[in-house]
């Protein structure tokens, strides 16, 4: 458990007196809400109220956030929340009372069963306490917390003299993860000025730039929009500087990075009345490069396709470092050209591929344009 090899830090138990080890994370406190829960809902439930309670206590956009500078220890025992300046225990949850955690960007909830006051109340009906934290390592501390309840639940087992395999092959998925690097490193990529490029657009008055954009994919460690298409007469392809696969940066100096892809359209929708457009481009090929290591087939690739196309990934898992993205047509597996493949096909190359495993993708509607499948709608 590598989380808990790190940093590790020692606090008094305020119930039994004794040290107790774990690791310590910085965070801002933002705010708690309660909820009535069933009694066992499903993973989306979870999801839909983590979100829910979010909405309830995150500010919106541009306005001031009440919170709190606080410590978030973790440890496979509990689960306590220290105010950093007053040097006050806030909360204390034991582990066991811990029902989901669930980390949004760079948010963090923690959903903990509430002690029931009357002993009467129905137990289809639970009510949960919903904690929402902001910490740059949000991912990290819900790993760290979903990982203290594997080593708690592989020490209870010992204690009682059983071995429990599938609980090893997660920590052992650990190992694989922490072996697959991050494929094309987007981040450094996008970071460094030198890999930017300024690209002025000159028009018409009331001329549109004459591009089709598309989202880069959910998965992408900057999220931005891509040049999709180009109309062939049109200012984008005259000045000759823009490729089909560029990602916009920016667009007359307004960030393009996050941003929904109708906001991105209706920013270069605007820029219809001016005779020059500046744009920001990082150049990239419109084919994205896959490389997912797999030592076995025991170990889930972490995404699911649906007629070539990616329809779900796992957040964090080998597949995300690998490269794959969410909405993105398989051209290609291993070399072999899969755009004719069916389904099943597929699915069964991607199920048995073991060792590396490489791949080209592209975003769906880029790809449909290109073949002609799509008629290019351009702004």
């Amino acid at each position: 458990m590598n989380s808990f090899n790190q940093s590790i830090h020692q606090i008094m138990d305020p119930d039994n007196k004794v040290l107790i080890e774990g690791v310590l994370f910085r965070a801002r406190y933002l705010g708690s809400t309660q909820l009535i829960s069933d009694g066992n809902p499903t993973k989306l439930t979870r999801m839909l109220q983590a979100q829910e309670a979010v909405g309830r206590i995150k500010a919106p956009e541009g306005e001031s956030q009440p919170s709190v500078e606080v410590d978030l220890f973790v440890s496979t025992e509990k689960i306590m929340v220290l105010n950093t300046d007053l040097q006050e225990i806030m909360m204390d949850h034991s582990l066991r009372s811990i029902s989901y955690i669930a980390d949004i960007g760079n948010l963090v909830v923690l959903m903990a069963k509430r002690r029931p006051i009357n002993p009467d109340e129905t137990k289809r009906q639970v009510k949960m306490v919903c904690h929402v934290f902001e910490s740059e390592e949000a991912q990290v501390v819900a790993q760290s917390i979903g990982q203290a309840f594997q080593v708690a639940y592989m020490e209870y087992l010992k204690a009682n003299g059983i071995e429990d395999m599938s609980i090893m092959k997660d920590l052992d998925y650990q190992e694989v993860l922490n072996q697959q690097e991050i494929m094309g490193d987007e981040l450094l990529m996008f970071a460094k000025k030198e890999c930017q490029k300024e690209v002025i657009v000159p028009k018409h008055k009331n001329e549109p730039l004459g591009v089709v954009i598309v989202e880069s994919g959910w998965g992408s460690m900057l999220p931005t929009v891509v040049v999709a298409n180009m109309m062939p007469s049109g200012p984008a392809a005259r000045c000759g500087h823009l490729n089909i696969g560029d990602q916009i940066i920016s667009v007359n100096g307004i960030s393009m990075v996050g941003l929904p892809l109708t906001e991105c359209q209706n920013q270069i929708k605007s820029a219809k009345h001016l005779t020059l457009v500046r744009l920001v481009v990082v150049p990239c090929p419109p084919v994205v490069e896959v490389l997912i290591k797999r030592p076995d087939t025991k170990y889930q690739l972490g995404f699911s396709v649906q007629d070539g196309i990616i329809c779900s990934l796992l957040r964090g898992g080998i597949a995300e470092r690998g490269g794959v993205r969410v909405g993105h047509r398989i051209i290609e597996i291993n070399n072999q050209s899969v755009v004719a493949t069916q389904h099943e096909k597929i699915v069964t190359m991607l199920a048995n591929s073991v060792g590396e495993l490489r791949m080209k993708t592209m975003p769906t509607q880029m790809f449909r344009l290109l073949t002609g499948q799509e008629l290019p709608v351009y702004i």
